[in-house]
């Protein structure tokens, strides 16, 4: 169903730029079409993600969901990477309409393999009567886990004060006095180092270290903030950048792993859906906060302070929640919770 829905937001998209529709329903009606696309594909990723961490686990040995979340990380992250790359390169040679129309195909056929997926039996528990607790049972059970609650508040608070997305574009004009496609390489960085990170993670089994490897990757996303604030080198900021990315998916394919390992199945798309949330706010409050901690005290103090801050949570947290430190993914791997 989301695919079909992400299928319906491009159908639109593709309506509204239509020459014939765009002389019948005029510039308002293209700027409508444009904003119902952009409503239908929010829908769409809100749903798809909660989905994609209750079937899993269903579908992949608990053992293997480490290695299975680092790869569809990975997965992602190249998707990343190449989607706009190659959407450019067809909008420029063909059109915006003809590139649309290759995404439909594209979703399309996405649903073409998902349709023939071998239909997952019902878990046991899952078909009651629907109630309003439902709505905070995946909240109340994040929230009642130290190891889990303090994983997803970790991730949030690192990517708040860490991020430096949102000031890209100043660092690239003010600071390394580079063009636009110097700007495209530092918003790729991240994605690039991120997509290996999660590739190398698919071959390496944390195990035991699972805990104090999420908190040293932190701690060095942290500091790799620190020093890109501090550089004016479009290599060294574009390598900390890249470094910064495959430290991001450490803590992504950790939190993700026990996400999964310490979910029951009846609140698997619940307790998925708030870990969404916590993302989503990160990355969105996260921008906000570089934008108004650039304009109080500038974009290097507001990008070292965030790096700085980052390095404070971590130190809180490792020092606060000793479950979180000892954290150990082949023990959840083999616990007594049903995959």
């Amino acid at each position: 169903r989301v695919v079909w829905l992400s299928c319906l937001s491009t159908g639109v998209f593709l309506l509204g730029q239509s020459p014939a529709v765009a002389r019948t329903v005029g510039f308002a009606g293209q700027v409508g079409a444009l904003l119902a696309t952009s409503v239908l594909t929010g829908v769409a990723r809100a749903f798809a993600q909660p989905s994609v961490y209750a079937t899993v686990p269903r579908l992949v040995p608990r053992a293997q969901l480490g290695a299975a979340t680092a790869r569809m990380a990975a997965a992602m992250q190249v998707a990343r990477i190449l989607g706009p790359a190659i959407g450019g390169l067809l909008h420029a040679a063909v059109g915006l309409p003809p590139t649309a129309g290759c995404s439909l195909l594209l979703l399309l056929a996405a649903a073409g393999l998902l349709a023939d997926m071998p239909k997952l039996a019902q878990a046991p528990g899952t078909l009651q009567a629907f109630s309003w607790g439902d709505f905070l049972a995946g909240g109340r059970f994040v929230f009642g886990q130290p190891v889990l609650c303090s994983a997803l508040f970790l991730d949030m608070l690192s990517v708040l004060f860490g991020g430096v997305t949102a000031l890209l574009p100043v660092y690239a004009d003010e600071v390394l006095h580079i063009g636009s496609q110097g700007l495209g390489l530092l918003r790729a960085a991240p994605a690039v180092g991120a997509a290996l990170g999660s590739a190398a993670l698919a071959y390496v089994h944390l195990g035991a270290r699972a805990g104090s490897a999420l908190l040293a990757a932190v701690a060095g996303f942290g500091a790799c903030m620190v020093v890109f604030g501090l550089s004016t080198s479009l290599p060294l900021s574009t390598a900390v950048l890249v470094l910064s990315g495959a430290l991001d998916s450490v803590s992504v394919v950790i939190r993700s792993s026990v996400v999964q390992m310490m979910s029951p199945p009846t609140l698997r798309g619940r307790i998925a859906a708030v870990n969404a949330m916590f993302i989503g706010s990160s990355n969105e409050l996260g921008e906000l906060e570089s934008g108004l901690a650039a304009k109080a005290f500038g974009t290097v103090p507001a990008v070292v302070g965030g790096g700085v801050a980052c390095l404070l949570v971590v130190f809180g947290m490792g020092l606060g929640v000793r479950s979180l430190r000892r954290l150990d993914l082949s023990e959840k791997a083999h616990d007594g919770l049903s995959a």
